[in-house]
């Protein structure tokens, strides 16, 4: 079984997978959105990587407010956990993803990535963050293995 990490946006979905003992996070994929209310195709992508990858569990970025509150991002990943929830059977785990977009960009300069292709990795290196965070967590007896 391996967890599959998603970082949710409003045009684009960044995917993540761990490794079968569930120790790193290696970034995938990005699934381009039709647009911000056309989910089937995205979810129906997602799908496929879970059959493919023997996916188990999902882990999905929550995008809170830098003072921990909940705005109308984290509502619409609520809701598109929901949506995971009944299409997969797989539980869904929310995962504060406050400044992995930035902690992404930075990855991404220091590595000498053109500002013009950054775009093309910074969503799927946000949901390695966001795996690799729960992934630690769990190692740390931060929840049931």
């Amino acid at each position: 079984m391996r967890i599959m990490g998603l970082d949710f946006g409003s045009k684009t979905v960044g995917v993540a997978i761990s490794d079968p003992l569930l120790i790193t996070a290696q970034g995938i994929t990005t699934i381009h959105r039709k647009g911000e209310n056309k989910l089937r195709q995205t979810l129906a992508q997602i799908e496929t990587l879970i059959g493919e990858y023997e996916v188990g569990e999902i882990v999905l970025g929550n995008p809170k407010h830098m003072n921990a509150e909940e705005g109308d991002r984290s509502q619409l990943a609520a809701e598109f956990k929901e949506m995971l929830e009944r299409r997969t059977g797989l539980p869904v785990r929310m995962w504060d993803e406050r400044l992995t977009t930035v902690a992404a960009e930075r990855t991404l300069m220091e590595a000498n990535v053109r500002r013009e292709h950054r775009k093309e990795y910074v969503d799927k290196i946000a949901a390695v963050l966001i795996l690799q965070g729960y992934l630690d967590y769990r190692a740390m007896g931060g929840a049931e293995v």
